[in-house]
């Protein structure tokens, strides 16, 4: 993502104080694991910074259009992104920081030339309001395991054939022709009709 760098001024230096802050980012995509997904419109976000007292509190939204691949059938999937921006900018680092050993610390800082680089927040909202699971549709009927097939767009013929091989597969497929009836209906030996 390109840099989203924000000079802080004369508005913003007694506590309470609020600035709107807005814009469009012309970004191409971004990347979440192995999904790359586009954003043919871009970022837009909208955002307050607000005086602390010990730093800038940035709060507002991002909205993006996204497209990515189904996990499913490999067609285009498309969302749309409304995600929550909430970070906190301290002006001077803590005296005793509570770090976390795997993560590092847990807090920004304001630049020593009065500026904040709001690139991870962004980023971060962006990528927190992404599924896990990428569907075109949520019924999505997936690729046939036989022959490729997209399901979503017509019955491939081989339905059958995994529902067979899915019954054989199974642990228990061996009980299937074993005869569980009691015998209640049948006379026992050295009864009388």
């Amino acid at each position: 993502m390109e840099p989203v760098i924000v000079a802080l001024d004369e508005r913003l230096d007694n506590p309470g104080n609020t600035v709107p802050f807005a814009g469009h980012l012309d970004e191409g995509g971004y990347e979440v694991g192995e999904h790359d997904f586009a954003l043919p419109g871009g970022i837009d976000y909208d955002l307050v910074l607000t005086n602390a007292g010990e730093g800038i509190l940035v709060t507002g939204m991002l909205r993006a259009h996204v497209v990515g691949e189904c996990d499913r059938c490999l067609d285009p999937a498309e969302f749309d992104v409304a995600a929550e921006v909430d970070e906190y900018y301290l002006f001077h680092e803590p005296e005793h920081p509570a770090e976390d050993e795997e993560e590092g610390p847990d807090y920004s800082l304001v630049s020593p030339d009065r500026t904040l680089d709001l690139t991870e927040a962004l980023t971060s909202a962006l990528v927190m309001e992404t599924p896990f699971v990428v569907l075109c549709r949520p019924d999505c009927k997936g690729l046939c395991p036989v022959c490729g097939a997209n399901l979503n767009h017509g019955d491939c013929g081989h339905a059958a054939q995994i529902e067979e091989e899915r019954l054989s597969s199974n642990p228990f497929a061996a009980l299937r022709g074993l005869d569980l009836s009691d015998g209640a209906d049948e006379p026992q030996p050295g009864e009388k009709d």
